[in-house]
């Protein structure tokens, strides 16, 4: 057997392919990492009840799952780490984008509840990608609920719109917080230092292991610090250049079967 004890694995891209259906051969090795007691979790920008269907198919429901690109890791119904966002900030820079660019769209995510104020082209068509449903509300009202952590927002919007919102959002006014493009027409904003590298951290903290004894999987730039941070770091092979490059190994693509063969070659050897 391979040293490696915990797999943490990007979702999209990676575990699924441009079908959005599950690696098969990824799926039938599922229970041999279960006997070796080795954890599969999984790492992504989506909502837990974006994740948890996933999880289900696979039959590991009783790992882990870093929701929202590691802003809050849970197994089950408990939370087992979280990094909020500060609502000062939130409401001041969704004041800001209000005034500044009315026509995108956004979105507040607190544990399983994805919320927007009006249900507009941009929240169907990412219903329509997650299969799940807003609650369509005033955004003031979970901004002002002290008991409900925030943990990510979702800016979406013509590309053009969104990358000129990206690049004039003035960091100074906004300490605690990041703000990254996970696509072209996406913004996606979190608490500072909130990131799959961190959440290999605490994931690995949490299970008593080295991170020698990691293996991560992962197809995007986001994936990259948590791939280089791993004592595996696998690239997929429909990863752009950069990120392969900075991986210890790169497998097959995501329509070729890439991270059962990943799992097969380098865990359960």
């Amino acid at each position: 057997m391979s040293h490696i004890r915990l797999i943490i694995s990007d979702i999209d891209g990676t575990i699924l392919n441009d079908h959005h259906q599950i690696d098969p051969e990824l799926a039938a090795l599922i229970p041999d990492l279960k006997r070796e007691e080795i954890p599969f979790v999984l790492a992504s920008a989506r909502s837990p009840k974006g994740m948890a269907p996933i999880a289900e198919e696979l039959g590991i429901e009783d790992c882990p799952m870093a929701c929202y690109n590691g802003a809050l890791i849970q197994k089950g119904e408990q939370v087992l780490f979280e990094h909020p966002l500060d609502k000062n900030e939130a409401r001041q820079f969704i004041d800001w984008a209000n005034q500044h660019f009315p026509q995108v769209s956004i979105n507040l995510y607190s544990g399983k509840d994805w919320m927007t104020d009006h249900l507009d082209q941009w929240s169907q068509e990412e219903a329509r990608i997650t299969g799940e449903k807003p609650h369509i509300l005033p955004l003031l009202d979970p901004l002002m609920d002290a008991t409900k952590p925030l943990h990510k927002l979702l800016l979406i919007g013509e590309a053009e719109e969104i990358q000129a919102l990206y690049r004039s959002i003035s960091a100074d006014d906004f300490p605690s917080t990041a703000f990254y493009l996970s696509k072209a027409n996406y913004l996606e904003v979190t608490a500072k230092h909130v990131s799959k590298e961190d959440a290999l951290v605490e994931l690995s903290n949490h299970y008593h292991l080295s991170l020698e004894e990691v293996l991560t999987m992962g197809d995007n730039f986001n994936d990259l610090p948590m791939l280089k941070k791993a004592g595996i770091g696998v690239a997929m092979g429909n990863a752009p250049q950069e990120v392969k490059d900075g991986a210890a190994v790169v497998t097959k693509t995501n329509n070729e079967n890439g991270a059962g063969q990943a799992v097969e070659t380098y865990v359960l050897i």
